[in-house]
């Protein structure tokens, strides 16, 4: 194969990827445009074997069965609850996987050339390993197996500071010193420096976390590919990278926050709420004393009379696994004649489209998925909202709770419908740490308990 075909296979392939991302972006095309890219990036693997005159080595499609087997076996039994875990252990996996192309270059005497070669090969290690620890950090968190609050340790600011410039260092002097030197002490401190970033990280900022190690994923695989001369591993990693640092900016935008100051910690740690408007208090109450005290609607007559409803989602309902009963009570609503839309914020659930994920697996319509900016005007207008496992991104206190973590976030305007139905496990506040004032508004009518039970329970009032 000549260098000219190799790069107009490795264009067509990058070309493939790139409308493969941009169909995931519609709903409707999105399952079409994942098959794109997997086919996409299963020719280019075929591509660089064929090049290199690999085709015929047992180890490589030994290697690559297993591979095959063991994804196939935790795409059918990883549970959709689980997903977020997951994708963030398969970031950690492409960080792992562009740190062993390097290690494995920096051992091999003679298969890198020139200063810019072992340069972007430690480069590559050092991101690779931050991508690692910090995704088994993040998915250690989602799992429960970590404390899901902002971890920080003794003199945490200075371990950050001391690990990341020795990482920065072994990649100035990587043609200066010794390659064991630089192997051990890249590894040890990327290593370190990808834990102590990602375990102050709390709950709330966990979507834009996995979005970035995605990003950073996809990073360490262009640089890896540039160390190793391989231009097909450059363009899909500049793909997945920029991609992921794009989604990255659009969710910190939508929380209204910046990046440096998540990973610095600064939105993570939890601040006393600032005092709320008299008409909306943030003092959280008891279960049982905020039922007593809410005011008499009757939800049954609510539910038979609306005309114009609208869930709201949140991780709630994923842990309950209450999308099919969501679904069933929305069935019900639609027989009698009301419209039903969905209200899907930004950072919903631990990842990215977490939500929208969960309510198509019931099969519920595209059309009636919205985000935050089409349909936050409408909820004031609405006859009724419903929320299912629902807090931060609900809270009206985003509005006024300065010093908290959700202060300044954009959420959806829950609140200003005439009736709100609240189908929560409790009334303990969320990711964030910040009590919600919609529990106690005189609009509300709190269903605490499992979603699951709940949710049916107001289909029942619907027979």
């Amino acid at each position: 194969m000549t260098n000219l075909t190799y790069y107009i296979i490795c264009g067509v392939l990058a070309v493939a990827v790139l409308v493969g991302i941009a169909m995931m972006s519609k709903v409707k095309t999105a399952a079409a445009g994942n098959l794109l890219s997997a086919c996409a990036l299963a020719v280019a693997i075929l591509v660089v074997l064929w090049r290199g005159a690999l085709l015929s080595s047992i180890g490589l499609w030994v290697s690559m069965i297993l591979g095959l087997g063991m994804g196939a076996l935790l795409a059918y039994r990883v549970k959709m609850i689980q997903m977020p875990q997951m994708v963030a252990l398969l970031n950690g996996l492409g960080g792992a996987a562009s740190a062993l192309v390097a290690i494995v270059s920096l051992m091999t005497e003679g298969s890198l050339i020139g200063a810019f070669a072992i340069i972007t090969a430690v480069l590559a290690l050092v991101i690779g390993m931050v991508t690692l620890s910090g995704s088994l950090v993040a998915a250690g968190k989602l799992a429960k197996l970590l404390p899901q609050r902002p971890v920080v340790l003794p003199a945490h600011a200075l371990w950050i500071a001391i690990t990341l410039i020795l990482s920065l260092a072994m990649v100035v002097l990587a043609t200066v010193l010794g390659r064991p030197i630089v192997l051990i002490v890249s590894i040890a401190a990327s290593l370190l420096f990808g834990v102590f970033f990602s375990i102050r990280v709390g709950g709330a900022d966990m979507p834009i976390t996995i979005s970035l190690l995605n990003s950073l994923s996809g990073v360490a695989g262009a640089i890896a590919g540039m160390a190793i001369d391989e231009v097909l591993l450059v363009a899909v990693g500049g793909i997945v990278g920029a991609s992921g640092l794009l989604l990255t900016q659009i969710m910190c935008k939508a929380m209204n926050r910046g990046l440096m100051d998540i990973l610095l910690g600064k939105t993570s740690v939890a601040a006393k709420p600032a005092d709320a408007p008299a008409e909306a208090p943030v003092e959280e109450a008891p279960a049982e004393e905020a039922a007593e005290e809410a005011p008499q609607i009757d939800a049954a007559e609510v539910l038979r009379n609306a005309k114009n409803v609208i869930f709201v989602p949140g991780y709630g309902m994923a842990l309950a696994q209450a999308q099919s009963n969501v679904k069933e009570l929305a069935d019900k609503l639609e027989a009698r004649g009301a419209q039903v839309r969905y209200a899907i914020h930004p950072v919903a659930g631990r990842m990215p489209g977490h939500m929208n994920v969960l309510l198509c697996e019931v099969d519920v319509s595209y059309d009636q998925l919205y985000e935050m900016n089409d349909i936050n005007d409408d909820f004031a207008s609405c006859d009724l909202v419903i929320i299912v496992g629902a807090n931060d991104v609900v809270n009206p206190a985003a509005g006024f709770a300065e010093g908290t973590p959700i202060y300044g976030m954009p959420v959806l305007k829950a609140a200003d419908a005439p009736v709100v139905i609240v189908c929560n496990f409790d009334l303990k506040p969320g990711y964030a740490g910040v009590p919600n004032p919609l529990y106690t508004a005189k609009n509300a009518v709190l269903m605490l308990g499992d979603a699951q039970e709940t949710v049916t329970s107001l289909s029942a009032m619907l027979d």
